[in-house]
């Protein structure tokens, strides 16, 4: 069997997908496999914030399409890049690779978050880093800031912001521990649905088919956190341009689910924390979008496309 896998072709990108690839390889040794890779749109416009851009799955559309159009088998991305709904006729194969889903601190010059004087900058154009560290202190300011690990680095060097907020996931699998001063704690700043997960994304009609080649490295928490972030997002729907998160926990049979919408400027916060069996994930996802929208959710995911 030749298998295509379709990926996006940054660093970051190719590393964990070579990495994914590698342990199905490992599983089915006699198969072959193909790189192809696919330039989305998330990665094409890279001079203004997503939030700006508008939309969803900006990094997955054109990776998509090359499924449905046969031009590749499986798709490997980012979980924290796939929204709710995808494209009719595609399903999720698989989840793993399951790395440190918390957002960590990285500063030249600075050695913690709380060390940060008044009035520094950080890089971050991601509405919801901004709402929830706005939420923690109000004397910051902050930077519209995109581009690869890469280059984020490098500007951070070059002086251009005091530090930047970024996934731990992708200094761990790159073993860049080093550079990381801090990390956030869940409560401090919870990360969206599914960061540091890896999914891999067929055709609905090859799942049967593709299941024994990705079976290794299918993770059963990872399925669950996976199940349970995603049956939340499929409530409220909310997008880059909504100061959103949602992550679950996995212990034994117990999952909690952490969840967060807040205003854009941070004074209007909504917590929630729903816990219940590994085996009802999608209903406690569920429920704890429906407990956002009790609690006046709609209003902040109203006024964050205004």
């Amino acid at each position: 069997m030749k298998i295509r896998y379709g990926t996006r072709g940054s660093k970051l990108a190719l590393h964990q997908t070579r990495h994914a690839v590698a342990i199905a390889q490992a599983c089915v040794p006699d198969c072959e496999f193909e790189e192809v890779i696919i330039k989305t749109l998330g990665d094409q416009i890279t001079n203004m914030p997503l939030f700006k851009v508008g939309g969803q799955g900006l990094f997955i559309k054109e990776i998509e399409q090359a499924l449905l159009e046969r031009r590749i088998d499986v798709a490997v991305h980012s979980l924290k890049d796939m929204p709710h709904a995808m494209s009719a006729g595609l399903a999720v194969l698989a989840a793993g690779c399951r790395e440190d889903a918390r957002d960590c601190f990285v500063s030249v010059k600075y050695e913690s978050f709380a060390s940060l004087p008044a009035g520094a900058v950080i890089g971050t154009s991601s509405l919801r880093r901004r709402a929830q560290l706005r939420s923690l202190r109000n004397d910051l300011q902050f930077s519209d800031f995109r581009g690869n690990l890469d280059t984020r680095l490098k500007k951070l060097e070059d002086d251009e912001v005091d530090a930047i907020i970024l996934a731990a996931a992708g200094f761990h699998r790159f073993g860049w521990h080093d550079r990381i001063r801090h990390y956030f704690t869940i409560e401090e700043m919870l990360p969206p649905a599914g960061q540091g997960i890896i999914a891999i994304q067929c055709r609905s009609e090859d799942v049967a088919l593709l299941t024994p080649v990705f079976a290794t490295f299918a993770d059963p928490v990872a399925a669950a956190r996976a199940e349970a972030e995603r049956a939340f997002l499929g409530v409220l729907q909310g997008g880059c341009s909504t100061p959103m998160a949602v992550h679950a926990e996995v212990e034994g049979d117990e999952l909690k689910l952490h969840s967060f919408i807040g205003s854009v400027s941070g004074t209007e916060v909504i917590r929630k924390v729903h816990a219940g069996k590994v085996s009802q994930a999608s209903e406690i996802g569920r429920i704890a979008a429906e407990a956002m929208l009790a609690a006046g959710a709609a209003d902040l995911i109203g006024a964050s496309h205004e």
